[in-house]
């Protein structure tokens, strides 16, 4: 599974360069795509230009055969050689690609583990049925009622969590684990990010030089 950072321009790039400790690719499809790859792990952050606003994020799913994958409850958006793109129940877009053998987590102080999929109330149980049935991967509760994750297996360096919101459009967005919330948080702003609102003792959502929010959490990082 890969987490997608999709901006209209290559603006937020070396914020996030920065912040992960990555090094960043040779671009691909005519300059759109690049990868943000770890000092040691399989890769699971990438970028893309797109080409409209505003900044957000979507999901990979890498999967043995694109093609053959049942996804029940999706509505298909486009479909290519090696590609299919689709939208969830609750409106979340999400592609199937090929997968090319990644199965070493990241492992570092400071990672980006976890997309948390943003969603309405009404469509919360729904979605969270749908996401559970096409990962195959067991929902979990959390110790917050207004989340659900699903069990990742070993190896897989981004886990899913499920947020029930008051909004009435669904969205994605990022989290970092780390070992010092309050240390990783000076560290991002200091490279460019905006605080926008801390919990105390779980987690600070931040905003990156485009925009775009994101979260520092106080999960291990080391943890599954």
């Amino acid at each position: 599974m890969t987490a997608f950072l999709d901006t209209p321009s290559r603006e937020a790039e070396p914020f996030w360069v920065a912040v992960t400790a990555s090094v960043l690719s040779a671009r691909r499809g005519g300059g759109t795509f690049a990868t943000l790859v770890p000092a040691e792990g399989d890769a699971c952050v990438r970028v893309q230009v797109v080409g409209d606003p505003p900044a957000r994020a979507h999901l990979d799913l890498h999967v043995d055969d694109v093609d053959a994958v049942e996804v029940a409850g999706a509505t298909v958006v486009r479909t290519e050689e090696g590609l299919r793109v689709l939208s969830s129940p609750a409106g979340i877009v999400f592609c199937l690609v090929p997968w090319g053998g990644e199965s070493v987590r990241p492992r570092r102080a400071s990672v980006v583990d976890q997309v948390c999929l943003d969603i309405p109330e009404h469509l919360y149980d729904r979605e969270c049925r749908f996401w559970s049935e096409l990962t195959g991967w067991a929902l979990r509760p959390s110790d917050l009622a207004e989340f659900s994750y699903l069990e990742r297996p070993t190896g897989m360096g981004i886990r899913l969590l499920l947020q029930r919101t008051g909004s009435t459009t669904a969205g994605v967005h990022l989290d970092f684990a780390c070992t010092d919330v309050d240390a990783e948080v000076r560290r991002h702003v200091a490279s460019g990010a905006e605080v926008v609102r801390r919990v105390p003792g779980d987690w600070t959502t931040l905003r990156d030089p485009v925009g775009r929010e994101y979260c520092v959490t106080g999960r291990d990082p080391y943890s599954s």
